[in-house]
């Protein structure tokens, strides 16, 4: 989309390719105790969500709202969590996460709750597939 666009060593590492959204590249983090999805918006250099352009910034809003809904419809969670931080992966990425309450790590954030729990290469092949449809026709 976004000539001179990579994604962060870390993203490759611990995400699957799901679709590029309208701008986003869309990942789904390979660990099978959450829902996760994962919005890298397809431009080179930005490391917080105030470095895109206003345009850019709908943008991202949008597809994160997309993705919201397709979890929601998907697995009928307790709570939607969306997140940027970056701390660890500087390139700006959206976390979105279905979270349930009987979750290993409900009510607190999944970072650092348990290892993680990588899908079976059918499971993995599976969750994408249903992404991919629900996704090709967002409400």
């Amino acid at each position: 989309m976004t000539e001179n666009f990579e994604l962060h060593p870390d993203l490759t590492r611990d995400g699957v390719e799901v679709m590029d959204l309208r701008l986003s590249r869309l990942l789904l983090m390979n660990d099978a105790a959450w829902p996760w999805l994962v919005l890298v918006p397809q431009r080179p250099n930005k490391k917080d969500f105030h470095d895109l352009d206003p345009m850019d910034q709908y943008r991202v809003c949008d597809e994160i709202t997309i993705c919201s809904q397709a979890l929601s419809r998907l697995f009928s969670p307790d709570k939607v969590n969306v997140a940027a931080l970056g701390n660890m992966t500087p390139q700006l990425h959206v976390h979105v996460i279905a979270r349930f309450a009987d979750d290993p790590a409900w009510p607190g954030p999944i970072w650092g709750k348990q290892d993680k729990q990588p899908y079976e290469p059918h499971q993995l092949e599976e969750r994408v597939l249903a992404l991919r449809r629900e996704l090709s026709h967002p409400l």
